[in-house]
């Protein structure tokens, strides 16, 4: 739409090129620029309303610098705006945009004012940017203003909205709080995904030591490589190992008091029986009697247990999803392979 916009008034600008400008915009320095009332009037509301109610011809656009009413009325008739223009303007024409209804340039101009900011002209562009009603640019003050706060309140800006406009200064404080706390759930949550992540790859090097074997614990029925080659998950597959271990040897569980160790494998010996999908011919051992108690309801706290079970199957699939797609089929691929034998 949009398009098509431009090309008629582009079509428009070139069909008046041979007709002789019927009005004049008049500037604060004094400056009378020439134009026609049909390009004005398709481009603009606002300056079509203007154009019908005055019998003079002269359109007062005051208030703004002479060059940046110039390149206003550039836009209206070619749809362009330069860089240039942008860097020195950007301000003056996102205000006449708003004033006079230009919804193109008014975006163009929040995307060139927005990649201008700075700790000191942050707090005055926030303020336009509510009065000249610009979300988009808004929301990015808001944000430059949380990520270099520190700086900004030692503006002139900060102290004047301070003094005449508490509002907005609530506003901004609270729009800090809030980005605060959002980062520090997304710092909680990360916190919590990469342990249940931890779990998640401790179950799989539980599977795969009592399947296979890894460098120093592996079932009684396998035999010892001469040479063990430590898997893909080394680090974490070395303190099952060593928690196993100990599990084995430990006097004080052998005396029924067990330790923090023991619990742990306890503990994971539980977790892998609660998202193991084939009891029977699991080689973990102990599987298939968690699954009983549990279905029993024998080992209480089962809500826990479920959300527990829950939240290491979602960071198990979600850290599937971050895999590249052939390492991805190559486990599922190994995965099913396994399920069938």
């Amino acid at each position: 739409m949009e398009d098509n916009n431009h090309n008629s008034t582009s079509a428009a600008a070139i069909s008046s090129a041979s007709e002789l400008p019927d009005l004049q915009i008049l500037t604060s320095g004094g400056l009378r620029i020439p134009a026609h009332s049909s390009i004005l009037a398709m481009v603009s509301p606002v300056l079509e309303n203007i154009i019908e109610s005055r019998v003079k011809r002269v359109i007062p656009i005051l208030g703004v610098p002479c060059d940046a009413v110039s390149a206003f009325v550039e836009y209206l008739y070619n749809s362009m705006c330069t860089e240039e223009q942008m860097e020195k303007y950007g301000i003056h024409l996102l205000v006449l945009s708003h004033v006079y209804l230009v919804p193109r340039l008014k975006q163009r101009c929040s995307r060139g004012v927005s990649e201008q900011l700075t700790v000191e002209n942050v707090v005055d562009v926030l303020q336009l940017a509510r009065l000249c009603n610009a979300p988009d640019l808004y929301l990015k003050c808001l944000k430059h203003v949380a990520t270099r706060f520190k700086s900004v309140e030692q503006t002139e800006g900060w102290i004047f909205i301070q003094e005449h406009d508490p509002w907005l200064e609530l506003e901004i404080l609270r729009f800090i709080n809030e980005a605060e706390s959002r980062k520090k759930r997304m710092r909680r949550h990360k916190k919590e995904q990469s342990l249940y992540l931890q779990l998640s790859d401790g179950i799989e090097c539980l599977e795969h030591i009592c399947r296979e074997g890894c460098t120093t614990v592996r079932p009684y029925n396998v035999e010892p490589a001469k040479r063990p080659i430590p898997c893909d998950k080394y680090n974490t597959c070395e303190g099952v190992q060593t928690l196993i271990k100990h599990f084995a040897l430990c006097k004080r569980r052998a005396n029924g008091f067990g330790c923090s160790r023991c619990k742990r494998m306890w503990q994971l010996l539980r977790l892998h029986s609660s998202v193991c999908d084939h009891p029977d011919s699991c080689r973990v051992p102990l599987c298939r009697q968690f699954k009983l108690k549990a279905q029993h309801h024998e080992l209480g706290d089962d809500a826990k247990w479920k959300l527990l079970e829950k939240k290491v199957s979602s960071a198990k699939a979600m850290s599937s999803l971050s895999l590249p797609k052939r390492k991805r089929e190559e486990e599922l691929r190994a995965l099913k392979t396994f399920r069938l034998c």
